[in-house]
Parts: C-alpha cells; sequence; structure tokens
C-alpha cells in the first residue's frame, strides 16, 4: 500500500513513527499521525487545516492530544460518560500520578527501564486510520494517497484525534468543503 503514497503522505508515516518514538510509545497511534500532520507545511493537509483556522491553534491542538494521552487516551466524550456512572477520571489520573508519577496513565508508553531495539509497528487505530485513507483516496478517484486522505480519515474515524479535530471544527464535512470533492473541483 505504501507505494500509493505521496512523498507529503510518507512525510506524516514518518514523522508519527518519530512522535512515536520521543513519546516512548510502543506503537504508532493515530494520535502520532496527529501530530505529524500538524508539523506539515507546504501540502494539501496543511492547507485544509490552515483554512479551517487550525494553523494558529497547532500548540493548542497538542496540548489536547497531550492531555487524553494523560488519561490512558480516552477522550472528552468517554470521560464524560464515566463521570455519568460517577467515575471521576481526572481523580484517578491524580491518584496514579501521586503514586506512580506524572504519566503513568500514558497510553502506549514503555516502562522507563525498557529498551527499544527494532521497528515500530502501528497499532490497530493507526493501521485502521492507513486503510481508511486508502479507500477515501479510491472514492475520491484519486490515484495516490495524500497527506489529505489521512486528514480525512482521522476525521472519520471515532477517537481522540476527530474529537480534537472536531473541537475546532475540522470534520469530515467541512475539510470535504475545503479539499474539494475528489473531482478537483472546491466545494462550497
Amino acid at each position: 500500500m505504501f507505494e500509493r503514497f505521496t512523498k507529503d503522505a510518507r512525510a506524516v508515516v514518518q514523522g508519527a513513527v518519530e512522535h512515536a518514538e520521543q513519546a516512548r510509545a510502543e506503537t504508532v497511534e493515530p494520535e502520532h499521525l496527529l501530530l505529524a500532520l500538524l508539523d506539515r507545511e507546504g501540502s494539501r493537509a496543511s492547507f485544509a487545516l490552515a483554512a479551517l483556522g487550525v494553523g494558529e491553534h497547532r500548540d493548542v491542538v497538542r496540548q489536547e492530544l497531550r492531555e487524553a494521552r494523560r488519561r490512558a487516551g480516552l477522550s472528552r466524550s468517554e470521560t464524560e460518560a464515566l463521570a455519568g456512572l460517577g467515575i471521576d477520571v481526572s481523580e484517578i489520573v491524580a491518584r496514579v500520578e501521586e503514586v506512580h508519577g506524572v504519566g503513568a496513565l500514558s497510553a502506549g508508553d514503555r516502562p522507563r527501564g525498557r529498551r527499544w531495539s527494532g521497528h515500530r509497528g502501528f497499532g490497530r487505530g493507526a493501521k485502521e486510520v492507513l486503510e481508511k485513507a486508502l479507500r477515501v483516496a479510491v472514492a475520491r478517484r484519486d490515484r495516490h494517497i495524500g497527506d489529505e486522505h489521512l486528514l480525512l480519515a482521522l476525521a472519520l474515524r471515532p477517537g481522540v484525534p476527530a474529537e480534537v479535530l472536531a473541537g475546532h471544527g475540522v470534520t469530515h464535512a467541512s475539510l470535504t468543503r475545503v479539499l474539494g470533492d475528489g473531482t478537483g473541483q472546491v466545494c462550497a
């Protein structure tokens, strides 16, 4: 499948691997793909994010992703659902971090003493995003998978990245409006 990726899409995948390494995560996850997309400039996805106002709020988006990671990857809606059951996720995070240190619940992070050797694999969620990007490209009748397809796939897949993007007005519908409908025409 990677042979169908454009240079920009490959750079996003490589950037996601680097973000996973920096976070000491065992696998690349959808959040790492979004962080890599936020790093890009001069690509279709960066154009779409800038057009939708995320360009000047990239640091806020990064902070929201860090906060979700600290909550063991739970989205705000999942946190609210647990609160409805009487479970205060903030309190649990505070207690765990009091005993085990800040970031102890960070989803996917390796214990500090363990060495990493070899290649970083992709988690189930990241694989789903890559597969969905292929489906999006095919549906739009595009021959190659670009970084815009990765962004569209992240907006379509339920989870923290889609929730964070939607909180900034970036949805599949708004992206389709900005990027066009796949026929080369920008939708009004």
